[in-house]
């Protein structure tokens, strides 16, 4: 090391790779920036873009510049419908994240009725007011198909919502008295997420507030969600979302665009409080129908309450284990079993090949030095069973 110049190999590595300094990290974000600093979509990505263009050799095509102004167009669509206030100091946000905590706390102890708490892996929700079926608890999916559950069978909204939260957003006239008649408290734990969805617009009025307690996170609109592992598309618009602000939603954001909160934008616990109004027209389920297929005999409507509510409604969700290996097993398909019926009847020279449904029929001399030398052996055409999955 000493005859090249160098102390050590950390410094040699270090000048072989002058690049690698500048590409450490978000290189394209001013370093002095916060990541939840400013609103970033529409305008301020296309002009990363831009940037990036300009940097090179070539000139941005007539198609990527079309897809640059529809991007703006649709960014400026949804901050049209977005209208954010930081209304609670720290002290008042702590006081409210106190009573999130009994919340907590209470549904732990199995305090509240059965469909006002929701678990999921690192999301907890808490329905109060009124509560409604969705995603795995729908027995049609598909959007629209939402329904509120009977009148009662959430618990009651807390006073100290009215008290510390509704009452402050009613006197700073973000939202009308007697507003709120539903809330819901969304505890996530750092990496949990909620994937793109539009809130039932037969189900809730507009508009849709929101109140952000624990730790700053974000909200994205029109991202795309795959799983296995967990991946998100770019967002049209990235939204910061600070602790103690207020989000609210209406026009293009709440109705025509889907809004999600990714897992990389929950870093630390956060708690929000999600306050809207429900439809007079809304879809409700019928105690009939939601008790019904889990009654055993001799039970009556009348007996659909107190303590014996938690054994006669359905569950909400499944609870069966998904079969790992289901996606790897060969299917059984008509092609398959008619392959079947004929390795019984026709001549083996003529048999189909026993790859799989997909391959083609071999031509018949293909099989004839295999045909000939099977024969003299004798052995019987074997039967093959059917097995359904």
């Amino acid at each position: 090391m000493a005859g090249s110049g160098y102390k050590d190999l950390r410094e040699k590595l270090k000048s072989m790779m002058p690049y690698r300094d500048n590409y450490k990290g978000n290189s394209l974000r001013d370093p002095t920036e916060s990541p939840y600093g400013a609103i970033v979509g529409g305008a301020a990505a296309v002009e990363r873009k831009r940037k990036y263009h300009e940097d090179s050799d070539s000139e941005p095509s007539d198609y990527e510049e079309e897809q640059q102004q529809k991007e703006e167009e649709e960014a400026r669509k949804v901050k049209s419908g977005i209208r954010q206030l930081r209304l609670f100091s720290p002290d008042e946000c702590a006081k409210i994240e106190a009573r999130i905590e009994d919340v907590v706390s209470r549904a732990e102890k199995g305090l509240y009725k059965e469909h006002t708490v929701d678990r999921a892996p690192l999301r907890n929700k808490y329905f109060f007011g009124e509560g409604y079926t969705y995603g795995s608890q729908l027995q049609r999916r598909g959007p629209g198909q939402e329904r509120l559950y009977p009148q009662g069978e959430v618990d009651a909204i807390p006073e100290w919502v009215h008290d510390l939260v509704i009452r402050k957003l009613v006197e700073h006239r973000v939202i009308p008295e007697g507003f709120v008649n539903s809330a819901v408290i969304n505890d996530y734990q750092p990496g949990g997420c909620i994937v793109s969805h539009v809130d039932p617009i037969h189900i809730f009025e507009r508009p849709i507030v929101s109140v952000s307690f624990f730790s700053d996170s974000a909200l994205c609109f029109g991202c795309k969600f795959q799983f296995k592992p967990i991946r998100v598309s770019e967002p049209v618009l990235f939204l910061p979302v600070r602790r103690g602000s207020v989000t609210v939603l209406s026009g293009y954001a709440a109705d025509e665009i889907t809004h999600c909160i990714r897992p990389q934008d929950i870093k630390e616990r956060r708690a929000v409080i999600i306050l809207r109004k429900t439809r007079l027209d809304a879809p409700r389920l019928e105690t009939k129908s939601l008790s019904s297929s889990v009654l055993p005999p001799g039970y009556t409507s009348d007996r659909l309450s107190g303590s014996n509510r938690d054994q006669i409604l359905k569950p909400k969700r499944s609870h069966r284990k998904a079969d790992p290996d289901a996606a790897h097993r060969p299917r059984i398909l008509e092609m398959d079993k008619e392959e079947n019926r004929r390795s019984v009847l026709l001549p083996k020279h003529r048999r189909r090949s026993n790859f799989s449904s997909e391959n083609y029929w071999r031509r018949s001399y293909e099989y004839t030095e295999d045909y000939d030398e099977e024969e003299e052996d004798g052995s019987p055409a074997r039967k093959v069973k059917m097995r359904r999955h």
